[in-house]
């Protein structure tokens, strides 16, 4: 029997999701959850690209490093990179990453060249975010609440917002469902 190269792209998805929030908003859970509503999908975590930096990675942190925010971009854009790769296979790729800033979420609006993107913020506030953090086996080192402020100064209007402080994981994804109108094919 001989193997022989066999298409990769089908029918194309019906876009791409970024759903962002601060850490402890159920992003990663939720962007999970989501992708496992559809037949064929993909969870982008851009924490996991970042991972795929053996030397030189640089994490987000509170403090001014432009190392740090040009990998942020470098991430953004693999997902970005993954994303249409999907998108053109088939698959409805779902993006977690936490997205603070308009010029963050430009970024990423610019480089997804194929299908629309369907940018949801996770929304349950400081306080439960925190509470939700608490509560996980993954605590963070750093208090990051400050990004909820940040976030809704910055990104009001301009993504589809959801308050899940009272929302299972499944109403969660009900809800981004509805606001976006995606459906499995």
């Amino acid at each position: 029997m001989s193997w022989t190269e066999v298409p990769v792209d089908t029918a194309p998805a019906a876009g791409a999701v970024l759903l962002s929030g601060i850490p402890g908003s159920g992003k990663s859970t939720v962007a999970a959850a989501l992708a496992a509503r559809f037949t064929a999908s993909a969870h982008i975590e851009v924490d996991a690209l970042q991972e795929l930096i053996v030397t030189g990675g640089r994490w987000p942190s509170p403090e001014p490093d432009a190392e740090a925010d040009r990998q942020i971009f470098l991430r953004a854009r693999n997902a970005c990179l993954l994303a249409d790769s999907f998108v053109t296979a088939g698959f409805l790729p779902v993006i977690d990453d936490v997205v603070v800033r308009r010029a963050h979420l430009d970024f990423y609006r610019r480089q997804i060249a194929v299908g629309p993107l369907h940018c949801v913020v996770l929304a349950p506030g400081a306080a439960k975010a925190g509470e939700r953090d608490r509560a996980r086996d993954k605590t963070l080192t750093t208090d990051w609440s400050f990004l909820d402020t940040a976030m809704r100064d910055e990104l009001t209007g301009e993504a589809l917002w959801i308050d899940n402080a009272e929302l299972t994981v499944a109403e969660t994804v009900d809800a981004v469902l509805a606001a976006t109108g995606l459906t499995d094919r």
